[in-house]
């Protein structure tokens, strides 16, 4: 991953608008990993909010998101991530070689009812969890 090996790993989550799914993700990054990963999030057309069905799905697990703003997805941000998680920008995202890219394919919840936010919410922290155990399977709560 990282060049000096007491660095941190760093990921960014983009998708499109950088509302939903890539929120939700970086803030269940930030909140299991506990600061032993650098957390992004962008979105190749970010929207003016983030989705308030996502903002209430996290709130119901604990965690706000309530404070969040969409954001540009940069040159810089890919260069400066060691993984690179997309969820719909595809084709928009820069490449940069000796980048990890992965591409999870889940449903957008874009102008979804809360009832339709939690199961893309649930399987986002699945992999999340997943992702933290690969990078710093120490840090993970249920690493063994």
């Amino acid at each position: 991953m990282t060049a000096d090996p007491a660095a941190k790993p760093s990921v960014l989550f983009v998708c499109v608008h950088n509302a939903g799914r890539s929120q939700m993700a970086a803030a269940f990054l930030s909140s299991l990993a506990k600061g032993a990963i650098e957390v992004r999030s962008a979105g190749s057309q970010p929207a003016d909010t983030v989705n308030p069905a996502a903002v209430e799905a996290m709130a119901e697990v604990g965690i706000d998101m309530s404070a969040e703003v969409p954001k540009i997805l940069t040159t810089e941000a890919v260069r400066e991530s060691d993984v690179v998680v997309t969820m719909g920008c595809g084709d928009e995202c820069p490449y940069f070689p000796g980048k990890r890219y992965e591409d999870w394919v889940l449903e957008d919840p874009a102008g979804q009812g809360v009832d339709a936010v939690r199961p893309i919410r649930d399987r986002i922290r699945t992999r999340v969890e997943a992702l933290i155990t690969e990078l710093v399977p120490a840090q993970h709560p249920d690493a063994q």
